[in-house]
């Protein structure tokens, strides 16, 4: 017979393997210490000017920073295909802006900024309607006050390298390459790649992780916010954004607790699949390793 401490212990343990292991990433950004950043920063994200206030930049999820800055944020450093190393390490003291380039899409940071934005005015409803944080009655608002003010952002980013093995020595590899990532790209819902691990291996704790978004807030059917394909690589990021659910016919709650130790702990999953399929009249194999890393951000 089976007791209830016993069904406890089982769930916790499928829990511990579908929660993947947090990340300690060896750099992480000091939010203590916002002097060391101006108010006002100019980026030069691949040709576009972006300007970002220093309370937006510190405020953006963790693995988007850590993309953003694999290095650390250098001010004001220059772009690496139009000077030197010695005029690199130089700088106008007297510029008072001093642009700073970062090898990123800027579509993808547009898309964060925009959904930010509704963020604050999803938040800024619920303050007028006098609710309550939806972390106010969780036992963590005792050792966490800042979350009572805080819109909860579940942050979800699939990193996806491909790989293109053809069957013919003498085939366009190059055009192959390119034709194979918008083949990828065009692939764009969001869990249909897991749901086929899934069925190939049967793992619970993979459909447990689907269950556990889907309740906090995504749906089963929904695309990448954004998706595109890296220039001059063979890998494409997507990135998808949704609001935390604690609301509606269904116990939300246990859910949005439970992801509550993504805060500032993003966590990583990564699998392989591939498949044969015919590109530019070719049958190739293609294998793909797709990276997810699931966080939870707070506005």
């Amino acid at each position: 017979m089976t007791t209830t401490n016993d069904q406890t212990n089982e769930q916790h343990d499928v829990d511990e393997q579908l929660i993947y292991s947090a990340q300690q990433y060896e750099e992480e950004y000091d939010n203590t210490t916002p002097d060391a950043i101006p108010q006002i920063l100019e980026l030069d994200l691949r040709g576009v000017r972006v300007k970002l206030d220093r309370d937006t930049l510190v405020s953006l999820p963790e693995s988007l920073l850590i993309a953003m800055f694999p290095n650390g944020l250098v001010l004001g450093r220059s772009d690496p295909n139009t000077v030197d190393s010695e005029e690199e390490e130089h700088v106008d003291s007297e510029d008072e802006v001093l642009t700073t380039y970062v090898d990123f899409d800027s579509s993808c940071l547009e898309y964060v900024l925009q959904f930010y934005q509704y963020a604050l005015e999803t938040r800024d409803e619920h303050e007028l309607q006098n609710e309550g944080s939806i972390f106010s009655s969780s036992p963590a608002a005792q050792y966490y006050p800042s979350l009572l003010d805080k819109q909860p952002i579940i942050v979800l980013r699939e990193e996806l390298e491909y790989y293109c093995v053809v069957s013919k020595s003498k085939a366009n590899l190059s055009s192959i390459k390119l034709a194979s990532g918008d083949y990828l790209k065009v692939q764009n819902k969001v869990f249909a790649a897991l749901q086929k691990n899934i069925a190939r291996e049967n793992n619970v704790a993979e459909q447990h992780l689907i269950d556990m978004l889907c309740d906090a807030g995504f749906t089963r059917q929904d695309v990448w916010g954004h998706r595109e394909v890296e220039p001059n690589r063979t890998c494409i990021i997507s990135m998808s954004l949704v609001l935390l659910q604690t609301s509606g016919p269904d116990n939300h709650m246990a859910t949005a607790q439970k992801l509550l130790l993504f805060w500032r702990k993003p966590a990583r999953k990564c699998w392989w699949d591939g498949n044969t399929v015919d590109i530019n009249g070719e049958s190739i194999r293609l294998w793909a390793r797709r990276t997810w890393t699931l966080e939870l951000a707070l506005i």
